[in-house]
C-alpha cells in the first residue's frame, strides 16, 4: 500500500544545486514509481520550474526570506505549516538545522518524521559562533524529535552515538549514472576526453576549492603538466560572492583552469562522465554525492583526507593532506599523471566500489523501509 510522503528543507527539484537536492530528486521518483504519493517542497525564488508536477512527483512552491541565515528556517517553516493541512503519512526533512521545526509535525499530527541530518554542519566556515551554537544544539535536538535520525556516513553516525547516545539509521547516496559521449559541452568549454582534472561542488571557503587552483598553478609552475591539460571547476554557491572571486583571481590570466558554473542533467553527465581524475577537496561533510558519483562514472579520485572521503573511497581512490592544502594535492596529481596505468587502474575501482555500496534503488529500498515502521512517542 503507497504511503502519502512529503520531502522537506532542500530547494526542490528539479535538481539544481547540491546533494540535498539530488538526493530529493533521486528518493522522490523512485518512491512515486513504487506507488508512493509524493510532494516535494520546492523554495519558488530557487526553483525556476513552475509546472505542478515533476517526474511523478507533486510541487508545492512555498517562499522563504531569501537570506544566507534564514532562507532554510523559514522555508521549511512554512512548508510544515502546510503540511499541517495534507495529512502526510511521513515527512522526510533534510538538514539537522531544522530539528526544531520537526516538533511542528511531531505536536499537531500524526506523520512519521524521519530527519537526514547530513553531516556536521556546524565546521562549515560560513556560520558564525551564534550559527554554530544553534546547529550544535540541533543536532542534539534531532535525536529527541524525529521518529528515525538518518545519517549518510559511518563517521557521522559514530559521532551521533558518542556525542548525544544516539542510535542513528545509517543510509547513503545513489550513484546511477548514465554516461554522456563527448558533446556540446566539451565544446562549449574547450575541452578534450581524458585531458582534463575535474572538481564539482559549491564554491565555498569548506569545499576548498583553492587547493586545487593552488595545486594546478604549482604543477604549470614545475612543468608537471602542460596547458593541453585543463582543470575545471564546476559550481558556485549564492552566499559566497567574496570566495569565488578570491578563487578566480588566483587563477586570472591561466587559460587551462575552466569555470563553467553550475552544470546538471546531461551537461553535468558529460563533464563528469570523461574527466581524467576527480578532486573532492572537501574539509567538512559526510559522504559528498559528487564524489559517489565520480566514482559511479569510473573516473580516478583524489579527496582531502577527512574520515568521512576516506570512509567513502576505501581503497578505490587517493588521498593528500588536506592540511597541507594545494601543495600536498599538486603532488599527489603529479604522481597519477606521471602514471597513466595507475589512473586506469583507479578508474576500474572506482567503478567497481560505486556499484558494490552506492544505489539509489538500494537507497530507496532503506528509506521505504522506514516509511513502513510504526512511530514513537516524544
Amino acid at each position: 500500500m503507497g504511503r502519502s510522503v512529503a520531502l522537506v528543507g532542500t530547494r526542490g527539484v528539479p535538481a539544481s544545486y547540491s546533494g540535498f537536492e539530488t538526493c530529493a530528486e533521486n528518493l522522490g521518483t523512485r518512491l512515486a514509481q513504487r506507488g508512493h504519493q509524493v510532494t516535494v517542497y520546492n523554495r519558488a525564488h530557487h526553483v525556476r520550474y513552475t509546472q505542478p508536477t515533476y517526474k511523478g512527483m507533486r510541487l508545492v512552491r512555498v517562499r522563504g526570506i531569501a537570506t544566507k541565515h534564514l532562507d532554510t528556517f523559514t522555508h521549511t517553516a512554512l512548508a510544515m505549516l502546510h503540511a499541517l493541512t495534507q495529512g502526510y503519512d511521513a515527512l522526510i526533512v533534510f538538514i539537522a538545522g531544522n530539528a526544531p521545526l520537526c516538533l511542528i509535525p511531531r505536536l499537531f499530527s500524526r506523520a512519521r518524521v524521519i530527519l537526514n541530518v547530513d553531516g556536521l554542519d556546524w565546521k562549515r566556515r560560513k556560520w558564525g559562533r551564534f550559527a554554530r551554537r544553534y546547529i550544535r544544539w540541533s543536532e542534539q535536538l534531532a535525536t529527541r524529535v524525529a521518529h528515525v535520525v538518518v545519517t549518510d556516513s559511518r563517521r557521522v553516525q559514530e559521532y551521533y552515538r558518542r556525542e548525544y547516545g544516539a542510535e542513528t539509521v545509517f543510509i547513503p547516496y545513489g550513484a546511477d549514472v548514465t554516461p554522456k559521449p563527448p558533446g556540446d559541452t566539451l565544446s562549449r568549454f574547450g575541452l578534450t576526453p581524458g585531458q582534463y582534472v575535474l572538481f564539482v561542488g559549491r564554491l565555498v571557503p569548506e569545499n576548498c576549492a583553492h587547493h586545487l587552483v593552488d595545486a594546478w598553478l604549482h604543477l604549470l609552475d614545475s612543468q608537471s603538466v602542460t596547458r593541453n591539460m585543463k582543470c575545471v571547476i564546476t559550481g558556485d554557491a549564492p552566499y559566497a560572492a567574496d570566495y569565488i572571486a578570491a578563487l578566480k583571481a588566483r587563477a586570472a590570466g591561466e587559460p587551462s583552469i575552466v569555470f563553467t558554473g553550475y552544470q546538471f542533467g546531461d551537461a553535468y553527465a558529460e563533464l563528469a562522465g570523461n574527466a581524467s581524475i576527480f578532486v573532492e577537496t572537501s574539509e567538512v561533510g559526510g559522504t559528498h554525492p559528487a564524489l559517489v558519483e565520480a566514482m559511479a562514472f569510473g573516473n580516478c579520485v583524489v579527496v582531502n583526507d577527512t574520515p568521512e572521503n576516506l570512509e567513502t573511497i576505501g581503497d578505490a581512490g587517493v588521498a593528500y593532506s588536506g592540511a597541507s592544502g594545494g601543495a600536498a594535492l599538486a603532488q599527489a596529481l603529479a604522481n597519477l599523471l606521471a602514471q597513466p596505468d595507475t589512473i586506469a587502474e583507479y578508474r576500474r575501482r572506482a567503478r567497481l566500489h560505486a556499484q558494490t555500496h552506492y544505489s539509489w534503488e538500494r537507497v530507496t529500498d532503506q528509506y521505504e523501509a522506514l516509511l513502513k515502521l510504526s512511530g514513537r512517542p516524544l
